[in-house]
């Protein structure tokens, strides 16, 4: 299973949705390889760096970077885009995908009490995800706001 997770900077939401699934994938027991990129290179955040750290999980060594940067770019089972800009500039994807889009809100900029729900939105998505995938199930868009605790709109 190889999992991209799609944002715009790649530098907060996409790097804390790799580092969960990661993270629930060895949790879980699910062979998967996870990706991260952005529509436009930029900087890993440090913010997101510091709160994923507060839950064990270590982006330290995360860099941003393009989807053309990965290897095999074009060979994913899910591409999951966690912003509404990435979904819209989403290249169109020539290889069969699953595709899903789950609209999380910019942390960026705000205090860390924010970035922590985020985060915490991006981990419930993140298990739920893998458990379904695990069962052989493709949950739909709005089982994944669900599980996150996200409203829709």
């Amino acid at each position: 299973m190889r999992i991209l997770v799609l944002c715009t900077h790649n530098s907060a939401r996409s790097q804390m949705a790799e580092g969960w699934l990661r993270h629930w994938a060895e949790q879980i027991g699910l062979p998967a390889q996870v990706f991260s990129a952005g529509t436009e290179k930029t900087r890993v955040k440090p913010e997101a760096v510091s709160v994923m750290a507060e839950v064990g999980i270590d982006l330290s060594g995360h860099t941003s970077k393009t989807l053309f940067e990965l290897p095999d770019p074009w060979n994913f089972d899910l591409v999951l885009t966690v912003c509404d800009a990435a979904a819209e500039r989403c290249p169109a994807y020539p290889a069969q995908t699953q595709r899903r889009h789950v609209s999380f809100p910019d942390p960026s900029g705000r205090e860390l009490a924010e970035w922590r729900r985020v985060r915490d939105a991006l981990g419930r998505m993140s298990e739920y995800l893998l458990r379904e995938l695990k069962a052989g199930r493709w949950p739909s868009e709005e089982s994944l706001v669900e599980a996150a605790g996200l409203q829709r709109g």
